[in-house]
């Protein structure tokens, strides 16, 4: 497909759900999400794959029945796009519900780490805090360049400073130092580079080590933060914790066990809201066999 075809496509159906009432395209969402799981496909047996390793004690039913769940909550995050990035600053507002355990205005008079995790409302949390405050975000470029330069240009538009994962350990330190906080996630196996292998729901699983490493470099804290898809089509909850206690220890392994085991515990309280659709657990450490 033409590029130029392909963007002006994108952005035309991105926009025309950002016109739609959000408890439509929410409804729309799930309703597409249901239709996909009942296609067999590669996402659904990663996601039931996924779901196996980290919730032995779930029956086959159970599993199913969670993994559907988690389609609807995907594929509705995927419509929701369109008025995340297409939407106006209030329309965001209007939809999101904030605890902070932190003074948010305190994040510019020390260097804060805001860390992320793969939830369904991610980017709706990250679009209505960029609208508010100046920040920068860690981003992992697409793989389809398109998609890429206007998921990119939109994430832009409040001013948020966009840092690709791999470019230069100095930029963030730059922004650090500057009393800019930065948003990022890091519970994806990224590869071997800046990795360890530690549990994530008891099997061992590639985890960055990133976080530590900046947050000892730039003597940040790291407040981890949350999003949640509300029941009832009520819109989302940003959820801000207390900075992790004794984060960065000086050992890595042990702080990509502290990540993990935080994450597990909120994944526990809304499991089909995560993103089980990405291979997390693609790297195996040596000699163990693939999983997928």
């Amino acid at each position: 497909m033409n590029p130029a075809f392909k963007h002006a496509l994108i952005t035309g159906a991105l926009r025309s759900l950002a016109a739609l009432p959000y408890g439509l395209v929410a409804r729309s969402g799930e309703q597409l999400g249901n239709l996909l799981f009942s296609i067999p496909s590669r996402r659904k047996r990663i996601v039931m794959t996924n779901l196996g390793l980290c919730f032995p004690e779930l029956d086959e039913a159970e599993r199913l029945k969670l993994a559907q769940s988690t389609f609807r909550h995907v594929i509705r995050s995927y419509l929701e796009r369109g008025i995340q990035w297409f939407g106006s600053a209030d329309d965001i507002r209007e939809l999101m519900q904030v605890e902070s355990a932190i003074e948010l205005s305190d994040t510019y008079e020390q260097p804060t780490i805001f860390l992320g995790f793969h939830f369904a409302a991610i980017e709706a949390a990250c679009m209505f805090y960029s609208a508010h405050h100046p920040v920068a975000s860690i981003y992992t470029p697409m793989s389809d360049t398109v998609t890429d330069t206007i998921a990119r240009t939109q994430r832009e538009r409040f001013g948020t400073e966009m840092i690709p994962r791999n470019g230069s350990a100095r930029d963030i330190l730059r922004v650090l130092k500057s009393g800019k906080p930065i948003m990022l996630a890091s519970d994806m196996d990224f590869g071997l580079r800046d990795s360890v292998f530690v549990p994530f729901f008891g099997t061992q699983a590639c985890t960055l080590t990133s976080v530590s490493r900046l947050a000892q470099l730039g003597r940040a804290r790291v407040v981890p933060f949350v999003a949640d898809v509300l029941p009832g089509y009520a819109g989302y909850r940003l959820r801000i914790f207390d900075p992790l206690e004794n984060y960065p220890s000086g050992d890595v392994s042990l702080d990509a066990v502290t990540m993990n085991q935080f994450l597990e515990a909120r994944i526990r309280e809304q499991p089909d809201q995560y993103y089980w659709v990405h291979r997390r657990f693609k790297r195996r450490p040596e000699g163990e066999p693939g999983v997928y």
